[in-house]
């Protein structure tokens, strides 16, 4: 059943997430529902014979929530903000930067009150200690009559989303941490207000001099601003999207009828013959047909080199030319593109839910019932208690304090945005690295890793063989020789004819025409070339022609896994070039940070033993298992588990697909368009070893900053309920107030929102 994702409007908190999800879960025809706060989106698999988007919406809509449900278009044609809703990026930044602005009014108009609040609070708490003069008659009833009209403002304007909260709390039954403010700063209100009103009435039975205006008034602007600071904070968590949204091009010059046409690149059709001059964005995937040039990948791949491009060479969208032209061929376009895929995959793993999140969404889920039980029952303690040693006024007066200041600090809005946050970050830093990375859950797996399992072709060497060395044992040039050799290779399909042919080219070495082209099944092949009969073969063809050779060193070549290419005629070795598959440069540096991380590197490979170890032993490589098939493979992986080793296994994504799927991380060495993203939790694109080490690093660095997180969040909780509740009054006499808890509660949450905001500045 397809998963879709929407984005969630008016949540406000971590508990209204855990809210909307429970309320999804019990909807007929509804598989699977997980609600992200960090990301505002909801990820839900429904069956749409019995439910809908709007049926969905509609259950959550009394509460104050509703879906944002995409219209249905063309797959092109489209706006940017449609397009970017198609590949499943449903947060318009033009809203958020809207309700930002709103939020920044609200706060702007209550923080000057809040200040006048606070400074009459703090003049009453100075007098109290004769720090400060008594307050003037005149003067405290002008507070008096000016406190109750600002508090009104606060409560009814800037507090409005907490007292609907409290509506739907009394309504509905549904509490999340908007109730915790609405009932907390309502009761501080209702209370002053009744005394105010009613004063004299009231005077024999409590004490009218306390009145909580201030509280109402300060603790909704604390928390406002610390909301209105959280929502500036996570449009920056989220900017990697919006980066890769940026690097879409917005149109692309074709040829259609002979002409060049400038078109929307929605437009772009298969096939379309696309002209990419000095210094443009490539609009979308192809082949070069025409010209070439260096292009900068580094915003896809994370590589900084330019990468040289000729004809029949891949390019990407969202990559740029440099100094060349060239015409190529759109082969993928739309939501096809390598650009595309990847900004999807980063959004979906955004909105993922690490493991590590489930113990913070199961006490989020139960917290807020929790402390309001826990806050009542405080209240009935000081009024039943606390009257006997205080009086009934007095204890009234605290009890209202302790409610107030333990609904206010028990919001778990940190404890929500603890994991989210850090996941975005991580999955977005690693996305500019050119390390793309499936969910959250591969991501937390991943820093426990102890062991790597690498493939040798591909991974560790290029996979492709190239000719690295040449041995004239003739008079002829090094470059006649080749070109003999290239002369007589060019007819076959063999990979090493293609590494030797490569050569020729990239060196402009001339191919001649041979005539009398002749096979040698299993030893090589024979040729005529200006009239001379050449051979060119193994070790095999060389004996069967009776020449004499001193073999030593080519067996050395041979023992180094590399492979050679002997060249003769009928009387005598002319000489021979080597063939290898090359160790990528960055191999052995990667095996060393691994090393350095304290983790175990073992390499696999379908290869003869000699080969293998001869490779390992050159880049450092712990342990070689030799001649394996896919299976064996599969064995492998199983065997290093059941030791109780934690194993990534990076491939090529196809060959190894049955291992990577057993391994606890499964890492696909993806490389140009054909990047295997599906196949594996990460993709390392460009196929760059060394972005394993990034991964593993990136991976410890998020996961320390989920860790951090959620102490601080538990810490705010655990210590400040207490602290509000007054249970150290009748030992130390503390009694925080509400106002303190207040900017606590906003603080906690933009610290946590600001230590995963350090993420990015760490260097991997």
């Amino acid at each position: 059943m397809p998963t879709q994702i929407y984005r969630v409007k008016g949540m406000h908190c971590a508990s209204c997430s855990a809210m909307i999800e429970k309320i999804f879960k019990k909807i007929e025809g509804v598989h699977f529902a997980e609600v992200n706060y960090g990301t505002e989106k909801a990820k839900i698999s429904f069956d749409p014979t019995k439910t809908n988007p709007q049926h969905l919406s509609g259950k959550i809509e009394k509460l104050g929530y509703s879906l944002e449900i995409p219209q249905t278009a063309e797959e092109m044609g489209m706006s940017a903000d449609e397009h970017a809703t198609h590949l499943g990026i449903g947060q318009s930044k033009k809203e958020k930067l809207a309700e930002v602005a709103d939020m920044r009014m609200k706060v702007f108009s209550a923080m000057p009150i809040a200040i006048f609040a606070g400074v009459v609070m703090g003049w009453d708490i100075l007098a109290e200690y004769s720090i400060v003069p008594t307050m003037n008659y005149t003067l405290k009833e002008f507070f008096h009559h000016i406190l109750p009209i600002f508090a009104t403002y606060i409560l009814f304007v800037v507090g409005k989303p907490y007292l609907f909260g409290f509506y739907r709390f009394l309504r509905y039954g549904k509490a999340n941490m908007d109730t915790l403010i609405g009932i907390g700063t309502t009761v501080a209100f209702l209370y002053s207000f009744a005394v105010t009103a009613f004063e004299e009435i009231l005077r024999p039975f409590i004490n009218v001099d306390y009145q909580y205006y201030d509280v109402t008034i300060v603790v909704i602007t604390f928390i406002a601003l610390g909301k209105y600071l959280e929502a500036q904070s996570k449009i920056k968590t989220g900017d990697a999207i919006e980066k890769l949204l940026n690097l879409q091009a917005k149109t692309a010059l074709v040829i259609r009828d002979g002409n060049e046409v400038e078109i929307s690149v929605n437009d772009v059709k298969h096939g379309d013959l696309i002209i990419i001059k000095p210094g443009t964005k490539i609009p979308v995937d192809g082949v070069i047909t025409e010209g070439e040039s260096f292009v900068d990948e580094s915003m896809v791949t994370g590589e900084s080199m330019p990468v040289e491009k000729k004809i029949n060479d891949s390019v990407v969208s969202g990559t740029i030319n440099t100094n060349g032209s060239f015409i190529f061929r759109a082969t993928k376009v739309g939501n096809e593109t390598l650009l595309a895929q990847i900004i999807k995959m980063v959004e979906e793993a955004q909105g993922s839910r690490a493991p590590i999140q489930a113990l913070a969404d199961k006490i989020s889920a139960i917290f807020v019932p929790i402390v309001l039980v826990i806050a009542f029952l405080t209240l009935g303690a000081w009024l039943i208690i606390g009257s006997q040693y205080l009086g009934f006024a007095q204890a009234l007066s605290f009890g209202i304090v302790s409610l107030v200041g333990i609904l206010v600090i028990a919001c778990p809005c940190a404890l929500g945005l603890a994991t989210p946050t850090a996941i975005i970050v991580g999955v977005g830093k690693g996305a500019k690295e050119g390390i793309l990375i499936k969910d959250a859950t591969t991501l937390e797996k991943l820093h426990k890793v102890n062991t790597v399992v690498v493939d040798k072709t591909g991974t560790i060497t290029k996979g492709k063989p190239t000719l690295v060395d040449i041995q004239n044992l003739s008079n002829l040039k090094d470059d006649e020789l080749i070109s003999i050799i290239a002369s007589l290779e060019k007819k076959s399909e063999h990979p090493i004819a293609q590494a030797i042919m490569s050569y020729a080219q990239e060196k402009n070495i001339a191919i001649s025409e041979t005539s009398e082209f002749t096979g040698i099944q299993g030893k090589g092949l024979k040729g005529l070339i200006n009239g001379i009969e050449y051979f060119v073969g193994n070790i095999k063809l060389v004996d069967d022609l009776n020449l004499s050779f001193d073999s030593a060193k080519l067996n050395e070549f041979t023992l180094q896994g590399k492979t050679p290419v002997i060249l003769t005629t009928k009387e005598k070795v002319l000489g021979f070039v080597i063939v290898s598959d090359d160790i990528k440069p960055e191999s052995k540096q990667a095996v060393a940070d691994l090393h350095k991380l304290g983790i175990k590197v073992v390499m696999l490979t379908g290869d003869d033993e000699k080969t293998a170890k001869h490779i390992a032993s050159l880049i450092g490589i712990d342990d070689v298992v030799a001649h394996v098939l896919p299976q064996d493979k599969l064995k492998k992986i199983k065997e290093l588990q059941s030791q109780g080793k934690v194993v990534a296994m990076a491939g090529d994504g196809v060959n190894d697909a049955p291992a990577l799927a057993q391994a606890d991380v499964g890492i696909a060495m993806g490389t140009g368009t054909d990047v295997a993203i599906e196949s594996a939790g990460i993709t390392l694109l460009g196929g760059d070893i060394s972005k394993l080490v990034k991964a593993i690093r990136l991976s410890k660095i998020t996961m320390r900053g989920i860790k951090q997180n959620l102490f601080w969040a538990f810490i705010y909780n655990i210590v400040g309920i207490p602290l509000a509740g007054g249970l150290f009054y009748p030992i130390f006499g503390w009694l925080l107030s509400p106002v303190f808890a207040g900017l606590a509660m906003a603080m906690s949450s933009v610290s946590v929102v600001s230590n995963s905001l350090r993420i990015k500045a760490k260097k991997l």
